[in-house]
């Protein structure tokens, strides 16, 4: 109720600004963002593309976007200038991205669904190596039932992608891209998923664990590095897209149904961020750019933090949109909380 009040509060101050120095803000608590209506700036509103994949933030300050276009991945530096794009060959099929290291130097892995692979591609797109549909699994009598959805990588090495639109198993490989075992599988059993469109290594209850984005059963669902089944930690979501960690342990979800949500590591909700006040918007992927309201989402499906902390999301819009949150720091935070009304007036 109260983050909702921000967020509503926010957006009707944003409608009356008066001077650049006016800031929208969303959030609640600690976890307060100021909108960011310059970024990107080499990409203007309706003019990337298909927006349908995710957002990778290099050490470096670039950042990653997929689009369903020639420019597959989308490079943009810190500004959100355009320096460059990449990725021909994968057209309309990116749709995730996870960066890892060969040979002590940064490589990518690309969830490729539509050309029902797995991808190792430097940062520049010269690929690598290719994962097909395991046939070890027994799963796949037609190649063109996997779908990947999302990739991760273990400290060891070890890969977990996901047949998020295909058919709901997570495949475990080892550091050596041997096929070790499937785990999940189609259902709404607390071990089973629907739609696994994202995933995530992190610590959960103090050991590495693998965190899925459990889209239909509206969820996150931990398993451990070996695929068995370990808890759900949060339930409740709005088709759950991915999850993604900041640097002080915050989870962010891009929730498909027209919110980001932000959780502490034992599941519990921090706040929501840019909720759309109108239900028609939410995971619509035809909202032109001219219906985009400031601090309003309509389909997050991907998301990253940047290394200070800033939150860039990508709406699912066959327009094309991206935006930034600028985290503020504590003092501005609860410099903002004071400010508040404490009641609707």
């Amino acid at each position: 109720m109260r983050a909702a009040l921000v967020t509503a509060l926010a957006l009707m101050f944003f409608a009356g600004a008066a001077s650049p120095q006016d800031a929208l803000v969303l959030g609640d608590g600690r976890h307060r963002f100021t909108w960011d209506p310059t970024w990107p700036a080499g990409a203007p509103a309706g003019e990337i593309g298909n927006t349908h994949g995710d957002i990778l933030a290099l050490p470096d300050g670039r950042v990653l976007v997929n689009t369903d276009t020639e420019s597959a991945v989308l490079i943009l530096d810190g500004k959100g200038e355009r320096v460059g794009a990449w990725g021909a060959q994968f057209a309309s099929g990116i749709h995730g991205m996870t960066l890892g290291r060969r040979g002590g130097q940064p490589v990518l892995w690309l969830a490729h669904t539509l050309g029902h692979q797995a991808v190792q591609t430097t940062l520049d797109g010269e690929v690598l190596a290719r994962l097909g549909p395991p046939e070890a699994s027994g799963l796949y009598g037609n190649a063109d039932a996997y779908r990947p959805t999302a990739v991760a990588l273990g400290a060891d090495g070890r890969l977990f992608v996901a047949d998020g639109y295909g058919t709901s198993w997570i495949h475990l490989y080892d550091s050596e891209r041997n096929y070790v075992r499937s785990f999940g599988g189609p259902g709404e059993a607390p071990e089973n998923l629907a739609t696994p469109h994202g995933l995530l290594v992190h610590v959960v209850d103090g050991r590495p664990a693998l965190i899925v984005a459990d889209r239909e059963n509206g969820r996150l669902v931990v398993f451990d590095m070996e695929g068995r089944f370990v808890r759900v930690l949060a339930e409740g979501l709005r088709r759950p897209c991915g999850v993604k960690v900041s640097r002080d342990g915050v989870l962010a979800v891009p929730e498909l149904a027209g919110r980001v949500t932000l959780l502490d590591g034992e599941g519990t909700v921090l706040t929501h961020l840019g909720e759309n006040p109108d239900p028609a918007k939410w995971a619509a992927h035809g909202v032109p750019p001219e219906q985009w309201s400031p601090g309003a989402f309509t389909a997050p499906h991907g998301l990253a933090w940047d290394g200070r902390g800033n939150l860039m999301v990508m709406d699912w819009n066959r327009f094309g949109r991206v935006s930034r949150l600028l985290r503020q720091a504590p003092e501005e935070a609860a410099a903002t909380e004071a400010s508040l009304p404490t009641q609707v007036p």
